[in-house]
């Protein structure tokens, strides 16, 4: 029996899982945050990607932010 590594969660992944958790309707997160409800509801079944501008407003929205790791070139 071989072990496989889980693959780290990607950004996409950590901001897909806060939209989908977010209590607040697709309306009111637009609101909050200026990204299209359209966006959010394809993004949040996995049909389209987002642009990094929208990605940089729910990170912030979420409290998320991207660290380098240490080791690493």
């Amino acid at each position: 029996m071989s072990k496989r590594k889980k693959k780290p969660m990607t950004i996409t992944d950590h901001l897909r899982d806060a939209v989908n958790d977010c209590p607040l309707s697709f309306q009111a997160l637009e609101q909050e945050t200026g990204v299209t409800r359209q966006s959010l509801m394809r993004f949040a079944r996995s049909e389209a990607s987002l642009r990094l501008d929208f990605a940089d407003k729910l990170a912030e929205y979420f409290g998320l932010e991207l660290t380098e790791r240490k080791g690493r070139n």
